[in-house]
C-alpha cells in the first residue's frame, strides 16, 4: 500500500451501519499516519479499524462511495480556524450519509529534526487550517516563513525525509514520535481550548442506522433558496415555529456562479416537530437534502485561553 492510497482494495467485509460496529475494518482520511484525522478514527472505531490514509478529501470521500473503504471521517469545524469548506464541499458533491461525530482536542507542536534548535527555525510547514490555529505563535516569530502544505503529518515526513534542522513542521506529538521529530516548541496553538470536530460518514446507500440512544440527536441538513427577499428568513422560521433549536448555519458556493447552498445543523428531542419543521422548510426551499442524524458529540472540556 502507498502512503497515499487512490484505489483501497476491496473490503469483502460487512459494512457498518454506525458508529464503531464491529464490522467496520477500513476508514478513510486525508493525510497521513500520524494525522489529527487518524487519531478521531481511532476515537471514534476503536484500535482495531484500519486507517486508510488519502491524500485530498475527494479521494477519501469517493473511496467510501464506490464501497472501496467502509466509512471515512473528515474534519468540518475547527474551533478557532472555523469550518473546513472542502470537506464540506466533498459531502454535499457525493452521495454520503453522516452517522456519527466525534470533538478532539488539537495540540500543535513546532517539530524538527533531532539536533534543530528552536532559534534556528526559519520555514514552518503544515496544513493551512493548522497554520491558522497557530497564528500567535508565527505571528511573534516573524523571522519563520509559514508554508502551507496538504497535511500535518505529512508536513511532518517531509521534514524528517529533508533533514533540514532551519524547517520544522507544525503537527502533533504523534506525528511527531511517528518521524523521529523532536518537539521544539509544545502547544502552540492559540488558545488551550483548540479542538476540531469531524464526522464519521457512509455511502448514502448503506441501511439505516439505529436512532441515537442516551445522546442528544442531531440532524445535518443542506438547501438551496429561492433568489428572492426573504428567501432564507421564511425557510429558517419553519423551524423556530416548530421550537427547533439550529446550532450551525454556514454557506457554501453552489452549482451555478453566485448560487449558495446553506448548511444547517440543528437538535431537537421531538422526532415529530423536526420531521414537520423538515418537511415545510423543503417546501419553502429549492431543494433540501438531509446529509444524516446522528448522537451529538460533546465538545472537550475548556482548559481556558493562553
Amino acid at each position: 500500500m502507498t502512503a497515499f492510497e487512490r484505489s483501497a482494495r476491496p473490503d469483502a467485509g460487512v459494512r457498518s451501519e454506525s458508529v464503531g460496529e464491529a464490522g467496520v475494518r477500513r476508514v478513510a482520511f486525508q493525510g497521513e499516519l500520524g494525522a489529527f484525522s487518524e487519531e478521531a478514527v481511532r476515537a471514534l472505531y476503536g484500535e482495531a479499524v484500519e486507517p486508510v490514509p488519502f491524500r485530498e478529501f475527494r479521494d477519501a470521500a469517493e473511496a467510501v462511495a464506490a464501497g472501496r473503504v467502509d466509512a471515512a471521517v473528515l474534519p468540518v469545524e475547527n474551533s478557532i480556524a472555523g469550518s473546513v469548506g472542502p470537506a464540506y464541499d466533498v459531502l454535499l458533491s457525493l452521495p454520503l450519509r453522516v452517522i456519527g461525530e466525534v470533538v478532539r482536542p488539537i495540540r500543535h507542536c513546532l517539530l524538527g529534526v533531532p539536533g534543530a534548535a528552536r532559534e534556528g527555525v526559519r520555514r514552518a510547514v503544515s496544513h493551512p487550517v493548522a497554520l491558522a490555529q497557530c497564528t500567535e505563535f508565527l505571528y511573534a516569530r516573524p523571522d519563520i516563513e509559514a508554508v502551507a502544505v496538504y497535511d500535518t503529518a505529512g508536513a511532518a515526513r517531509e521534514v524528517a525525509a529533508a533533514g533540514d534542522p532551519a524547517v520544522a513542521a507544525i503537527a502533533s506529538r504523534l506525528a511527531g514520535e511517528r518521524y523521529g521529530l523532536d518537539v521544539l516548541a509544545a502547544d502552540i496553538q492559540d488558545r488551550d481550548d483548540n479542538q476540531t470536530r469531524f464526522y464519521a460518514v457512509v455511502a448514502e446507500a448503506a441501511g439505516a442506522e439505529p436512532e441515537p440512544v442516551g445522546a442528544e440527536r442531531k440532524t445535518a441538513l443542506v438547501l438551496e433558496t429561492r433568489n428572492r427577499p426573504g428567501a432564507l428568513v421564511t425557510v429558517l422560521q419553519c423551524f423556530a415555529e416548530h421550537g427547533i433549536n439550529l446550532t450551525k448555519l454556514e454557506s457554501r458556493p453552489g452549482p451555478e456562479p453566485w448560487s449558495y447552498r446553506f448548511i444547517l445543523e440543528l437538535v431537537s428531542a421531538d422526532a415529530a416537530a423536526e420531521a414537520a419543521a423538515v418537511q415545510e422548510a423543503g417546501g419553502a426551499a429549492v431543494s433540501l437534502r438531509v446529509l444524516g442524524r446522528f448522537p451529538s458529540s460533546p465538545p472537550v472540556p475548556e482548559r481556558g485561553r493562553r
